[in-house]
Order: C-alpha cells, then sequence, then structure tokens
C-alpha cells in the first residue's frame, strides 16, 4: 500500500506510538483510526472485531458517535462489568466531537480500562486535535491505523489483487486493470464488485469474466446506471445504460446492481442511529448505510416497494423468461427514476 506509507511519513515523525497500515490493525488498549478512506477504515474496524471475538466469543461491542456524545457515556460502557467479558468500544465521527466526549476520552487516556479495546476513528480536521496529540504522544498505549486515500490506478490494483489472493482466486492482470478502471472512483464499489465476481464465478478471473459482468467504456459500469437513475436522472441513466449496452455491458450485472442498492436502501430506511450502530444491527459496513442515507433522499416507502419488485420482474426477464431484455431494462430504468411512479 505505497499510498498508505507515503501519506502517513510525516506523522509517523511526530509520534512515538505505533504507526500501522489498515490491514496491519491489531489490538491495543486504544485504537486510533485516521484518515480520509472511511471503506478503509469499516474494513479495519471490522477485522479488529472479528480478531477480537475470536479470541473470546463473549466479546461485547457498543458504538458510540463522538457529534452525539452526552457526558459520562465512555466511563459507563468502560466500567468493569460484573461477568468480567472483554469490550470493544468504537467511536465514531471523532473529528465532530462534543466538548464532553472530549474531557471524557482524555481523563480515559490517564487509566484505560483493563479487557477493553477503545477504536477512535478520526475522519481528519483540527477538531480533537488536543486528543490525538495525547495519543500520539504515548497516552493510553495506544496505536495509530493511517487510512489514506487510495488516488493511484497501482494502489487500487493493489488493493484488488489483495481481495482476490486472500481468497485464494486467480485474476489475469488485464482483467484486474479493467475491473480497476471500471470501478477507479469508489473503492466500496471495487470490493464489492471483487466480491461479486467471486460469488458468481469458479476458476481463474479473466478479462472476458470482467467484460461480461462490468463491460462498457470503463467509466460508464452497473453502479454508474443505477446511481444515476436512483437520484431521479433519468435521462443521464438513459443514457449510461444504452452506451453500456452498446459496447457489450451484460444486462444480468446491471439488474444485480440495481436489485443490490435498492434492497439496502430498503434495509435502511426508517433506522435510526449513527451509521456504525446501524451496521452492527443489518450486518452492512458503515459507509454502505452512508451511502444508502443519501440514496433514500426523495424516496417513500411505496415507491421503494414498487421499484424493487420491479427489478425482480426485470432480473426474470433478462434471464430468459422475456424476449426483450432491453426494453425490460429500460422499464425498470424508468420506474427506478421517478422513484416507483414509472411503470
Amino acid at each position: 500500500m505505497a499510498a498508505t506509507k507515503r501519506s502517513s511519513g510525516s506523522a509517523r515523525a511526530k509520534a512515538s506510538i505505533p504507526q500501522i497500515a489498515w490491514h496491519e490493525i491489531r489490538s491495543a488498549p486504544i485504537v486510533l483510526v485516521t484518515g480520509p478512506e472511511s471503506f478503509l477504515a469499516d474494513r479495519a474496524s471490522t477485522m479488529l472485531r472479528d480478531a477480537l471475538r475470536g479470541q473470546d466469543p463473549s466479546l461485547e461491542v457498543h458504538d458510540l458517535g463522538a457529534d452525539t456524545y452526552a457526558p459520562g457515556e465512555l466511563l459507563t460502557l468502560a466500567s468493569p462489568s460484573l461477568f468480567g467479558e472483554p469490550r470493544l468500544i468504537r467511536v465514531a465521527n471523532v473529528e465532530k466531537c462534543t466538548d464532553a466526549f472530549l474531557e471524557d476520552a482524555l481523563s480515559f487516556l490517564e487509566q484505560p480500562a483493563d479487557d477493553t479495546v477503545v477504536l477512535l476513528r478520526h475522519g481528519g480536521g483540527v477538531r480533537g486535535k488536543k486528543l490525538l496529540d495525547a495519543i500520539r504522544g504515548g497516552a493510553g498505549g495506544g496505536i495509530e491505523v493511517i487510512c489514506a486515500e487510495l488516488k493511484r490506478d497501482n494502489d487500487r490494483a493493489d488493493f484488488a489483487a489483495a481481495e482476490f489472493r486472500h481468497a485464494g482466486r486467480p485474476i489475469a492482470p488485464l482483467a484486474l486493470r479493467a475491473l480497476v478502471s471500471a470501478f477507479g472512483d469508489d473503492l466500496g464499489e471495487l470490493a464489492g464488485a471483487c466480491q461479486q465476481l467471486m460469488a458468481d464465478t469458479e476458476g481463474e478471473i479473466t478479462e472476458q469474466t470482467v467484460t461480461k459482468y462490468y463491460g462498457g467504456r470503463v467509466e460508464t459500469n452497473a453502479f454508474a446506471v443505477a446511481d444515476a437513475a436512483i437520484a431521479g436522472r433519468h435521462g443521464e441513466a438513459l443514457g449510461l445504460l444504452r452506451h453500456a449496452l452498446d459496447t457489450g455491458a451484460d444486462p444480468v450485472p446491471m439488474v444485480a446492481a440495481f436489485a443490490m442498492k435498492l434492497r439496502t436502501m430498503a434495509k435502511v430506511g426508517g433506522t435510526r442511529g449513527s451509521g456504525g450502530q446501524v451496521a452492527s444491527q443489518l450486518g452492512l459496513a458503515p459507509w454502505q448505510v452512508d451511502r444508502a442515507r443519501r440514496d433514500l433522499q426523495g424516496w417513500e416507502e411505496a415507491g421503494l416497494g414498487r421499484a424493487i419488485l420491479a427489478a425482480a420482474e426485470c432480473d426474470a426477464q433478462v434471464k430468459g423468461a422475456g424476449r426483450d431484455p432491453v426494453f425490460a431494462l429500460e422499464t425498470l430504468l424508468r420506474v427506478v427514476a421517478t422513484r416507483g411512479e414509472g411503470h
């Protein structure tokens, strides 16, 4: 992860605690997760939770929002429990923390609780600098996990290659290049595409496999079409869809992208709490919750239900139940772009 190393160089010189990449995350009394790449931060948080739960299945996990923090919450959660279960306390939005959180967190650093790991997510900015300086100076016995943005194609390619390598799945170099080109703007969607290819195929993933699922002009992919339609931009979505189909895109993954995003919106709709709290309840990543909440703007529950039914019907049509998969896709796009009314 070259970008991570370069971005953390200046900070490493100033800190007296270990500073490591997101994929090297490990347990410590205080785990400070910094950097702008939310997807990597969410992935690191999940890795830490799974590692701690593997050590002790009785692990208690608590999520707090530093921006909505009430005095005493952190200290209460960190207090010894009756049965002494280990705890992981994850605190989001430290860059927007309240004064009460800052005071309690600085107090907690003076005497961290036994069998408790506190993960602090700070996305950037000067708010909370006093707390960060204290942690980086060694207070609390913490570590810092750097989640730098992966801006270069080579860095994103390294990330995607690691996804396949960890799953034991080979991918051809040209296939990897095509996949990274198709999902260059969103690391979360790149990871999702990697997982979908591994779930839907067997053996080596070739350039032809990537073209089948995410074909067309590299800037035009299934998620770009779905995003434009969900946002109500019918003309743009239709243009993207027709261009993708004209240049070889397969209708099946197009429908899959619509269905995945609509189902996530349905899961998240009506929920309350921080992205981390809702993600834990629904089995999603926090970035998925935040994205779904943005996508839900302007939608009503009834319209979303109709759009999901339209996606199911379109899925059947493009898989053989209908004679014209392009017409089926355009019909689905119209229903989604009108938020469930265009049927």
